[in-house]
């Protein structure tokens, strides 16, 4: 198991941007593929965004064009990029490896309103 720390959210308007920040540990940090989650209340938690140990990058649907996943293996930190905020992206946020087989982190709320 790789844990990790989210930071970041905040409270944002419609078509705003937030960087948040997912901290690792441990020493296969490099060979995992790892994602972003979230959680909106009364729903599930859903991979919005996945990062492979090479780079490789893919997005739901409704984040792409507006949402970059990227890693930096030498810091073990994975990074989201998300503009043009919409209300409907207001949840929790959460990485983990693309199978989420590492324990969840408190995750970082991110709320979207006007």
């Amino acid at each position: 198991q790789v844990p990790f720390v989210e930071s970041g959210g905040g409270l944002v308007q419609p078509g705003g941007s937030l960087r948040l920040s997912c901290a690792a540990s441990g020493s296969r940090f490099s060979i995992t593929d790892i994602a972003w989650y979230r959680q909106a209340p009364g729903k599930q938690r859903d991979k919005v965004a996945i990062i492979t140990s090479g780079g490789t990058t893919n997005y739901v649907d409704f984040v792409k064009g507006r949402f970059t996943i990227s890693r930096d293996n030498a810091k073990k930190m994975v990074y989201l990029e998300m503009n043009s905020l919409k209300p409907e992206d207001t949840a929790v946020y959460y990485c983990n490896t693309r199978f989420y087989t590492a324990s969840w982190g408190r995750g970082t709320q991110v709320t979207v309103s006007s």
